[in-house]
């Protein structure tokens, strides 16, 4: 077993126990660990060695791979001296299933480099209850017949697990058959038509097996991942945080996106460990947190408060804390506006929107047909109902959250009304017949063909139109992009593309918004809603570039969807919500009828969604009270992007 690291010098003031790289974006960060990762394929190619890596499998790792593959096409990489052993796969599964590792691995990167076949090592998932102990004896045997894995890469999950290896595992654990959590099935659910399917049991390479790799990294990419990687990084080792053991090998780095970054303290609180810079928005950040740690209001902080807490630096910069706690309530009162467009005629030099033009041009970009009422339904409507025009994009069809069984019941009605209208054409009836055929027949995660995809993305479509009539967009105003790289039929998308990029070009030339309103929810576990919100922002990029004069009067506000809120010290704009109008907006989400009770899907949180949007507004509208502002029965908050 590796003896415990030593911290080095770049550790000190940082409290981490394990070297952490950190880059803007999953892409950076994919393409270092891909060069790490050639670079060593070729030094061992130099010395006639085989290269022995272990792979991940799992959303983190895909543009990993993407790179590899575009390295060895465009850059002569040959993986010919690879040797891979890939740290787990579901059980029991067929090598076949569309969610199988064995299947992801060929997918995304075996089928598309020169690998030899015998070289390649998957977890057999397929292996006979009473054999699987001496599968997993063998593939030890084959690691250590190997020489070792020279470079083990890595995930994490949600609640600190490294392969399947759940909290609880212990540090000299091998590969073996493991119980999977709930949490990790949840997780793991957007794979699946719906949690039932997903598998409870997996095989997985052990802690001590993952250990005696000569060198460990060790990706995450976004907040999801935040807390588990701050756990596993500055905290001690232990069992519960399966991660944490990587502290006790001598060869290991975590390479992290900014998102996943963020609760490390450097990050979150710089001011604990070391000289900081003070800025607004780092006073803001230190404050507030103080404040909800102490469940004090701002105004009602002392000196001793800001002594205790690690803040006496910012008392010798910015004096008493009486005047500290009335510039971060100031921040705190002006970003809360009943007037997200702006207020017309008013001079309101701290609000978050600007007061002409007025009325304004407004688009929502919609991921998903009902992200819309979902994520700012209240703002939404006071934009419409303050005079606002108001434009809708939904960026994809959302066709792949929609049951079978409600396509049926569209199906049951759309046959009644037939033989009532009498319409007497064989062709509608001939569809009808064979969709009714096909979903009466079709196998647990068969594809959807191009017709039942169809009628689920009509089923959406539907939805999405009403919702506008109930807050009164004219139906000029809606748009409906279907962005090529959500149709796929499978859970799995395509990449953004530059068709995607020029719908969305097209659709901001056509209405030359003074406002653009984009989801920034990145934690949406299927990565539709980044994919979208990229599609904005190049199309904003480009468009600027390119001159078009309105752009430069044009702001870009994030709501957050169903899966987080903003932190509070990040809001920029807050939007409260009367009790009336709470409810409306939940009228409006009902109208989604096809999202409602079990979703297909949904993540984790098997709450329906407009349960999901009450509470976490409500939360919202409640942390600010605590801070000492105006209780609201619930907020809507924003964040501007400067693109």
């Amino acid at each position: 077993m590796p003896k415990k690291k030593s911290i080095n010098e770049s550790q000190i003031d940082s409290l981490e126990k394990i070297d952490v790289e950190i880059y803007p974006d999953a892409k950076a960060g994919s393409l270092a660990i891909a060069k790490t990762i050639a670079s060593l394929i070729r030094s061992k190619q130099k010395e006639k060695k085989k290269c022995v890596l272990g792979l991940a499998t799992g959303s983190s790792p895909k543009g990993l791979y993407a790179e590899l593959v575009r390295m060895h096409k465009e850059e002569g990489l040959s993986f010919k001296n690879v040797v891979t052993f890939n740290l787990d796969e579901y059980y029991p599964i067929s090598k076949e299933a569309v969610q199988s590792y064995n299947r992801f691995m060929f997918a995304n990167l075996f089928s598309h480099v020169d690998i030899k076949p015998e070289n390649i090592h998957i977890p057999n998932g397929e292996v006979g209850k009473d054999d699987i102990k001496a599968e997993a004896a063998s593939y030890e045997k084959q690691i250590g017949k190997a020489g070792g894995i020279d470079l083990q890469v890595l995930g994490i999950g949600n609640n600190g697990h490294i392969g399947f290896n759940e909290p609880g595992s212990g540090i000299y654990t091998k590969t073996r058959l493991v119980n999977l959590t709930n949490s990790t099935r949840q997780a793991n659910s957007f794979e699946f038509a719906n949690m039932s399917e997903v598998p409870r049991q997996a095989i997985t390479m052990g802690i001590n097996t993952i250990l005696k790799s000569k060198q460990i990294i060790l990706m995450a990419w976004g907040e999801g991942k935040a807390d588990a990687v701050k756990e596993a990084v500055e905290e001690d080792d232990t069992e519960l945080v399966p991660a944490s053991f990587l502290q006790n090998h001598d060869n290991v780095t975590f390479v992290l996106d900014e998102a996943a970054a963020s609760q490390l303290t450097r990050i979150k609180s710089p001011w604990l460990t070391g000289d900081c810079e003070w800025n607004p928005q780092t006073i803001k950040k230190a404050v507030v947190n103080m404040a909800l740690a102490l469940k004090k209001p701002v105004l009602s902080l002392t000196n001793k408060d800001y002594n205790d807490h690690g803040l006496s630096d910012l008392l010798v910069e910015k004096g008493d804390a009486y005047d500290i706690n009335l510039e971060v309530y100031y921040m705190l009162r002006d970003i809360i506006t009943g007037w997200p467009g702006g207020k017309p005629n008013a001079v309101i030099p701290a609000h978050p929107e600007r007061s002409v033009p007025y009325p304004k041009r407004v688009i929502i970009f919609s991921p998903h047909p009902d992200d819309d009422i979902i994520s700012m339904g209240g703002t939404f409507l006071r934009l419409f109902d303050q005079g606002h025009d108001v434009h809708v994009a939904y960026q994809t069809s959302g066709n792949i959250a929609v049951t079978d069984e409600f396509v049926t019941r569209f199906l049951d009605f759309a046959v009644g009304f037939d033989e009532i209208a009498k319409i007497g054409s064989d062709k509608p009836q001939k569809i009808l017949n064979q969709s009714k055929k096909y979903i009466a027949s079709k196998k647990p995660n068969q594809i959807d063909t191009p017709t039942i995809r169809n009628i689920k993305g009509l089923i959406r479509r539907g939805e999405a139109r009403a919702t506008c009539r109930y807050v009164g967009i004219p139906e000029e105003n809606i748009h409906f992009q279907n962005l090529p790289f959500y149709e796929t039929g499978t859970i799995e998308k395509s990449p953004l593309g530059e068709k995607d990029i020029q719908i969305t070009m097209n659709t901001l030339r056509q209405i030359k918004p003074h406002q653009v309103f984009c989801a920034g929810d990145f934690a949406d576990p299927h990565g539709t809603h980044i994919v979208c919100f990229k599609a904005v922002l190049e199309a904003l990029q480009r468009i600027k570039a390119e001159g078009d004069e309105w752009i430069n009067d044009c702001w870009l506000w994030l709501y957050k969807g169903a899966w987080q809120e903003w932190n509070i010290e990040d809001i920029e704009m807050a939007i409260p919500m009367s009790p009336s109008q709470v409810l409306k907006k939940r009228f409006g989400i009902f109208i989604h009828q096809s999202q409602k009770d079990m979703v297909p899907f949904q993540g984790s949180d098997d709450r329906e969604f407009w349960q999901r949007a009450e509470e976490r507004n409500a939360n919202t509208a409640q942390v600010f009270a605590d801070l000492g502002l105006t209780h609201y029965a619930a907020m809507e908050a924003f964040v501007r992007w400067h693109y």
